[in-house]
């Protein structure tokens, strides 16, 4: 299977990027998923396809780039966020004792506003990226408890823009998406 072959399957156009295809096979494998349509062959057949689609563009978009890139002076370092001072190293420990506390005893808006804010103060810090999406999780998990499937859509969305390199949260969510269009369907 070539790249023109796995966009048209993914159906997109060629030269998509890395985001839209992880956004075109959760939607496509979502209505071609087997435990969604059982007994149709085609659907299963497609859903092979996409998948093996998705593989492919997922192991050579990182490294295939079709415009040029102007690449930096060798005697340039690679930019690295600056080390947190010790102020923020403390802000950024006790907020996390907080957050916990919070979590803990389902206090969900005010753990959101704790790591909004510490994500606005550290926007470069990837744990802090990592709390936000599981708080964000937590709460959408909460709001299907609740029953309303929109609202959990949302922050599960939120969740997967705040740490979008985190393989185990982008398992989970799809779960949590299967969870939804199970219980409350597609379009809601």
């Amino acid at each position: 299977m070539n790249l023109e072959e796995c966009y048209r399957i993914l159906e997109l156009p060629q030269g998509a990027s890395l985001a839209q295809v992880k956004s075109a096979y959760r939607q496509l494998a979502r209505r071609y998923h087997p435990d969604v349509n059982p007994g149709d062959r085609t659907a299963h057949e497609k859903f092979i396809l996409l998948q093996q689609a998705y593989k492919k563009l997922v192991r050579v978009l990182p490294t295939f780039r079709s415009t040029p890139v102007k690449s930096e002076p060798p005697s340039r370092p690679p930019q690295t966020p600056p080390p947190l001072s010790a102020f923020e190293i403390q802000l950024k420990h006790a907020s996390y004792r907080q957050l916990q506390e919070f979590l803990k005893y389902r206090c969900y808006q005010r753990a959101i506003s704790l790591v909004e804010g510490l994500a606005s103060r550290l926007p470069q810090d990837a744990e802090v990226r990592q709390w936000q999406a599981v708080t964000y999780q937590c709460w959408a998990r909460q709001l299907m408890r609740d029953r309303q499937p929109q609202a959990a859509r949302e922050y599960l969305h939120r969740a997967l823009k705040a740490d979008p390199d985190n393989r185990l949260l982008w398992q989970e969510a799809e779960k949590d998406f299967r969870t939804l269009d199970r219980l409350y369907g597609k379009e809601t």
